[in-house]
């Protein structure tokens, strides 16, 4: 679709269109989002309601029950997570505790790098992290001048779910302080990626030296300009109302 100006917009109307006809059952995506900080929420509610089953998900964490993605584990959408962080939800423990649900662990950083290198066309690494405990079980391990390392492999996804507080409509993405988090590495490790924005501008308007991530890597745009942004645990000092 062309813009006034000729330029190709990737913007769709909804995020069920976003996602149709690249979700398909048994895929492997990629989902930013740190806690419910910077999370996809109107895509992943709309993968929610297409109905894909067997999904691999590859994200920090899995939501909390009843949000994020915890929908996907209510539904019993998700097969396998590949996450370092899971401890705010109950759904998530019952079903891993009850066989229903497999679980990669990762080190928080070695997953960060997992999903870096798998878009940057990496097949492997070695890290420090994880040698001598039960990350390294399995895998193969060195010693490079003096030190012990694990190899680690990289993270690929059929599709990237990501969000973006701002795009234009070539797909270059500004994301908003700590909501960048998981988002860039996600959307270079999709061979799809689908970015939701908050807000959405003219090719030309956004200051390329402020663009977080390039237009290249970002196949279609959904505008949701009022999510919900819920907080997992909301904290005040004695005395805040």
């Amino acid at each position: 679709m062309a813009d006034g100006d000729g330029h190709k917009s990737k913007q769709v109307d909804s995020a069920a269109q976003a996602l149709q006809g690249l979700v398909a059952d048994g895929q492997t995506l990629a989902v930013g989002g740190f806690g419910l900080c910077g999370i996809p929420e109107a895509l992943i509610g709309a993968l929610r309601d297409s109905g894909a089953r067997e999904l691999t998900v590859i994200s920090n964490n899995a939501g909390v029950d009843g949000f994020g993605l915890g929908q996907l584990l209510e539904t019993r959408q998700i097969r396998k997570m590949i996450s370092s962080y899971v401890g705010e939800n109950k759904e998530f423990e019952r079903q891993y505790l009850g066989g229903e649900l497999e679980l990669e662990f990762n080190p928080q950083g070695t997953l960060a790098e997992r999903l870096r290198a798998g878009g940057a066309g990496i097949p492997a690494f070695f890290t420090a992290t994880g040698y001598g405990t039960v990350v390294a079980e399995g895998k193969e391990t060195r010693e490079f001048d003096g030190k012990h390392y694990v190899l680690e492999t990289a993270l690929k996804a059929d599709v990237s779910l990501i969000k973006a507080w701002k795009a234009d409509k070539a797909g270059n993405l500004v994301f908003r302080k700590t909501a960048r988090n998981f988002n860039p590495a996600c959307a270079m490790a999709g061979k799809v990626c689908i970015a939701e924005v908050e807000q959405l501008v003219e090719v030309g308007e956004l200051d390329p030296d402020q663009i977080h991530l390039p237009g290249i890597y970002v196949d279609r745009i959904v505008v949701n300009p009022t999510p919900e942004k819920r907080i997992e645990q909301r904290t005040l000092r004695q005395g805040d109302e």
